[in-house]
């Protein structure tokens, strides 16, 4: 509708997942090269790629597509909500094999699995490759999940036979973090997570997408609407394509060959349903009880914040996760549900707070030495408490001896759990934090991460800053996370407990 308009010759925010339009961020470029890795390393196995809900993992795997290796013989499932018997007749289906059965009923999963291996061992002898992909893969059933890792079991003496790509959300890194699931786990050859984009990178994306569609004049999102088009987007493609895709629209029905931030936040509400601003209120609250209120919603938001990106995209930008740490008391009409742990309680008498300033992600620096997980797992930190008394030396601040949590707060700062984390939600966070790490036997052991860039994490360990590639920190990391954060200024004489009043729990 709007394509002539601006000069294009087509619609560039498609939600479709097509493969002209990608755009080859470094995160993008990296999960495409783990699938390439797999397929062409023969090691057979699996190959695990995730990512946030609309972050690209399907248009990454229809490039993939496209690039396959030759030779290279393709099952691709899309609907994984199966049964072992229907995940295998699919598969044949795929494949295109014929399941032969002697006697009456239908073919057996003997009768299936005989069939697609000897077509393995048929295609092996042809000097071709067998793939199979699965999407959405956070959503099979662990019977499911296990017959496929007995497939892997199909091999010659010389290496496996098929090789299995499981695409999906976070939930399936949580799922393969299971106990049970161990075997499975160890059969995986790459694996990789796919971040949304930051606002640099958003930019670019949209000036991407539009060049595609034949934009051969200026840009028509000026850098407020670029912004404010991150904001409500929070970097996550499909996101960033629906809010663009209507925000073009509605400049197109103002007659405007601009879009500016008001026609994106006009179109934001539309897409996102964004909420309205809260009037302002309160006025016959106690000033105690409000700055009380602020510090509760403070901690409420800022755990949701922590575990919204797992379940959609949804986070705060780094900039929103700040004002909720360190603004003013919110008014009293913004607090939409009471403290989840325990009342607010008076501070001590002699406590005075003392400022601490929170530190930020330093970036993964070559010179740090490297630190080989498998190997040194066993000399990082036991206790957690000495984690976070590391932690509290980035904040410059002493906690002592005791509860680490409990003396924090004479520094008006408070401890912040959640087991559902991750590396992008720590990118925008931008703060050092605890990270719980876990071996094949689920034995904890705690580091603090101290720096990030793309490829490596920064933790300290005996005190001395160690290098570990992402790649192999996701096999001991399970998006177990914890950090401080300031509390309200206002907040001296009311504290209220964001985290549990020990941090000695397992």
């Amino acid at each position: 509708m709007y394509a002539q308009h601006f000069g294009l010759k087509q619609a560039p925010f498609s939600i479709a997942p097509d493969p002209r339009y990608l755009y080859m961020s470094e995160r993008h470029r990296e999960a495409l090269a783990h699938l390439l890795y797999g397929v062409r390393g023969g090691e057979g196995g699996f190959v695990v790629l995730t990512g946030e809900i609309g972050a690209g993992k399907t248009t990454v795997c229809r490039c993939f597509l496209e690039q396959i290796p030759e030779r290279c013989n393709v099952a691709y499932i899309f609907n994984p909500k199966l049964t072992v018997e229907e995940l295998l007749r699919t598969i044949c289906a795929e494949f295109h094999i014929a399941a032969a059965h002697d006697g009456p009923g239908a073919a057996t999963v003997k009768d299936h699995v005989d069939a697609l291996n000897e077509y393995l061992l048929r295609t092996h002898a042809a000097g071709q490759n067998c793939v199979l992909i699965i999407d959405e893969a956070q959503n099979l059933s662990a019977d499911v999940l296990e017959q496929l890792r007995l497939l892997t079991n199909l091999e010659t003496s010389e290496r496996k036979l098929l090789q299995i790509v499981l695409i999906g959300q976070p939930e399936l890194r949580a799922l393969l973090a299971r106990p049970e699931m161990q075997q499975l786990a160890q059969r995986v050859i790459a694996r990789y997570h796919l971040d949304a984009l930051g606002e640099a990178e958003t930019a670019k994306y949209v000036g991407h997408r539009l060049s595609i569609a034949g934009l051969n004049g200026p840009m028509p999102f000026d850098r407020g609407a670029v912004r404010r088009i991150y904001h409500h987007s929070r970097g996550v493609p499909r996101r960033i394509n629906l809010l663009a895709d209507r925000a073009l629209l509605g400049a197109y029905a103002k007659g405007s060959a601009r879009v500016d931030s008001g026609i994106v936040e006009a179109a934001a509400k539309e897409v996102f349903d964004a909420p309205k601003p809260a009037a302002s209120g309160g006025a016959g609250l106690p000033r105690a009880a409000l700055v009380g209120l602020g510090l509760v919603a403070g901690a409420v938001l800022l755990g949701a914040a922590l575990l919204a990106i797992d379940r959609g995209g949804r986070s705060a930008a780094k900039a929103d996760i700040a004002s909720v740490a360190s603004a003013a008391p919110a008014p009293a009409a913004q607090v939409a549900a009471p403290p989840a742990a325990g009342p607010l309680q008076p501070a001590p008498a002699e406590a005075a707070p003392v400022a601490a300033e929170a530190p930020a992600l330093k970036d993964a620096s070559p010179a740090a030495a490297p630190f080989d997980l498998a190997a040194g797992f066993e000399s990082l930190l036991g206790a957690e408490n000495e984690a976070w008394r590391e932690l509290a030396g980035a904040w410059k601040i002493d906690l002592g001896s005791g509860d680490p949590c409990l003396a924090a707060r004479r520094h008006n700062v408070q401890c912040f759990r959640t087991a559902r984390s991750t590396l992008a939600l720590i990118r925008q966070l931008d703060r050092p934090g605890v990270l719980t790490l876990r071996d094949a036997y689920n034995r904890a052991a705690y580091v603090m991460l101290a720096g990030l860039s793309g490829d490596a994490a920064i933790v300290v360990v005996d005190g001395a800053a160690r290098s570990v590639p992402l790649l192999a920190l996701a096999d001991y990391w399970r998006g177990e996370f914890a950090t401080f954060w300031r509390a309200p200024p206002d907040c001296a004489a009311i504290r209220g407990r964001s985290a549990p009043a020990s941090t000695t729990r397992r």
